[in-house]
């Protein structure tokens, strides 16, 4: 059987098809050139932001460059070395950080993540001998497969890491202040006291056993002492609190710290009017904003356990 064929009459016209396509393409922007940007932004600096998202400084460099070519727009200006954010880069940041918590978001819920990012948590030395065991432990059945980092130190230098975004979130002692990027509550309220054998308190000459500076119980002995004209000499200075421990277990001197310290290195305090009287010390928690759950979570339980 013969067919006929139809005369070409050229492309289908509007009459033939009802396609509408779209008058201009959505344009995405790439999370992870955001990640970057927000990194800097709370790091200060591109040198200082590499340590937290692990790119050298020129392939930074080229992702902000690549974000103003995909935005149209200039982000930053410099100022001599310091980089400065335009108004258009200041709007991006809160933008930028909803959109990155809601990627993390999807993320933790919906995601197969293997191998979850590292919660970065720094405490003083007193919290780490006293209260971290059991918020591990209570951490550990809620999350059992989030991965913590925990740094040691004194609350100057744990601040100094929190403001290079090297940290999630600090309990420190006696420092506060409003950060970019966090929030800070005071958490606990404890008395310093003095620690050592009662003994030592009594001698016309109070030898102590005392912390390198930056440190507020240093301060506040040395204060109290010269306030009240007692005569004094450093005879074990260290910047090691284990260190600081065993030269008052073994005698050589006092030194001030707080009472739960004391108690839970079961070391004596000396109670008598032999020493003058040293101050109060707030306990703080500083957390960056926008963390996940679990970050959030264990958070709270150093918050409770301070306050316990």
């Amino acid at each position: 059987m013969s067919q006929s064929i139809r005369p070409y009459s050229g492309p289908p016209t509007d009459a033939h098809l009802d396609v509408r396509l779209p008058q201009r393409m959505a344009r995405n922007v790439p999370s992870e050139l955001l990640r970057s940007f927000v990194a800097i932004v709370e790091a200060g600096s591109m040198a200082q932001a590499t340590e937290t998202i692990f790119l050298t400084q020129s392939a930074l460099s080229l992702q902000m460059k690549r974000l103003e070519d995909v935005l149209q727009q200039k982000l930053f200006r410099r100022d001599g070395r310091r980089l400065i954010l335009t108004p258009i880069g200041e709007e991006l940041v809160g933008y930028a950080r909803q959109l990155l918590a809601l990627n993390d978001r999807i993320m933790r819920t919906l995601g197969q993540d293997s191998e979850p990012e590292p919660i970065t948590v720094g405490m003083v030395q007193d919290f780490a001998d006293t209260l971290l065991p059991d918020v591990l432990g209570q951490f550990r059945l809620a999350h059992p497969r989030s991965r913590l980092v925990i740094q040691i130190g004194g609350s100057a230098e744990l601040l100094e890491m929190f403001d290079r975004s090297r940290l999630d979130l600090v309990l420190c002692l006696g420092q506060h202040g409003d950060r970019p990027g966090a929030s800070w509550k005071v958490v606990g309220q404890d008395r310093m006291t003095w620690i050592g054998d009662p003994a030592i308190a009594e001698l016309s000459e109070v030898p102590l056993v005392l912390l390198e500076p930056p440190c507020r119980f240093r301060d506040a002995a040395l204060r109290a002492l010269t306030q009240e004209r007692r005569d004094y000499r450093l005879v074990l200075e260290t910047p090691n609190l284990p260190a600081m421990r065993a030269g008052v277990r073994g005698g050589l001197g006092v030194s001030c710290r707080t009472r739960r310290f004391a108690t839970a290195e079961g070391l004596p305090t000396i109670t008598s009017d032999a020493l003058p009287a040293v101050p109060e010390i707030e306990t703080i928690l500083v957390r960056r904003n926008h963390l996940g759950d679990a970050a959030n979570d264990i958070g709270d339980l150093l918050a409770a356990a301070a306050e316990a």
